[in-house]
């Protein structure tokens, strides 16, 4: 089950983590490799206990991996380093990602963000948009979030009202946030050692949806 809920922003700011490749690399007797991996998309880790900087953080963050349950259920994540549909300097905007060209029947088109490196792009489902956030342009024409269409920031779909025309280039402008769930049942903590500068390892993992 995943609970619509945000761990403290405050405490992620401090975070360490990114995201994981998985390659399978097969040596040949010829000293060439094959390369491959069974993953379309990256995992993200990160460690919740670095941004940890008072006693009321480590009661904050008690408080909130009691009521996931630990590992049970996933919750949303601010991942600073890679938060908006736009460069962190920007504000976004509607003209930031094409998430569909219309065919004059789709409705409903999933949030997505590309990333690009020389001729390389990779596509990165969006499922955890934040409310407020998300701007719509339809043939770089703003359209209105209520009127002509909605979003669901619990998937990150857009549903228009209209099927968008044939052809037409579909972007939009977000804030998002990362599925993810605690990768631990246990959390230690020493007051002591935390006083001292220590800090405790709390696991985060990037779930599927």
């Amino acid at each position: 089950m995943f609970h619509e809920v945000r761990f403290p922003a405050n405490l992620s700011f401090g975070s360490v983590g990114g995201p994981e490749r998985r390659t399978e690399i097969v040596t040949l007797a010829n000293g060439f490799e094959e390369r491959n991996t069974p993953w379309a998309h990256s995992r993200r880790h990160y460690d919740a206990g670095v941004g940890l900087r008072s006693l009321d953080d480590l009661e904050a963050l008690i408080a909130f991996f009691e009521a996931r349950r630990g590992q049970l259920h996933g919750f949303r994540w601010k991942d600073w380093a890679d938060f908006r549909s736009c460069p962190p300097s920007r504000v976004p905007g509607p003209l930031d990602q094409l998430i569909g060209v219309g065919d004059g029947e789709m409705q409903v088109f999933g949030l997505v963000k590309t990333y690009r490196s020389g001729d390389q792009t990779y596509t990165r489902p969006i499922r955890k948009p934040v409310a407020g956030t998300v701007s719509v342009a339809l043939a770089e024409d703003l359209k209105v979030e209520g009127v002509e269409f909605t979003v669901d920031p619990a998937t990150g779909e857009v549903r228009f009202d209209e099927p968008p025309p044939m052809g037409a280039r579909i972007t939009a402008g977000f804030e998002f946030d990362v599925p993810v769930r605690f990768d631990t049942d246990r959390i230690q903590i020493s007051v002591a050692n935390f006083q001292a500068g220590d800090m405790p390892g709390v696991p985060v993992m990037e779930i599927r949806l």
